[in-house]
């Protein structure tokens, strides 16, 4: 959904798309992302884990 291409790439795109957010929680986890963002250099940009982890399991905990 984001370009992650790179440090700046991704800053942009977070800012494009802060507007359209029209949920409080999304509009807060993209500007804490861009707060943690700003914070770290290009160099350091490529270490982070992006790749969000999925909870799959289904009502009754199987996992299926």
């Amino acid at each position: 959904m984001f370009d992650t291409s790179g440090r700046a790439a991704l800053i942009n795109d977070l800012n494009a798309a802060l507007s359209d957010f029209y949920e409080p929680e999304m509009k807060e986890i993209a500007e804490s992302a861009l707060g943690k963002l700003a914070f770290i250099t290009d160099a350091e940009f490529p270490i982070i884990e992006l790749t969000p982890e999925y909870d799959f399991e289904d009502d009754d905990g199987s996992g299926v």
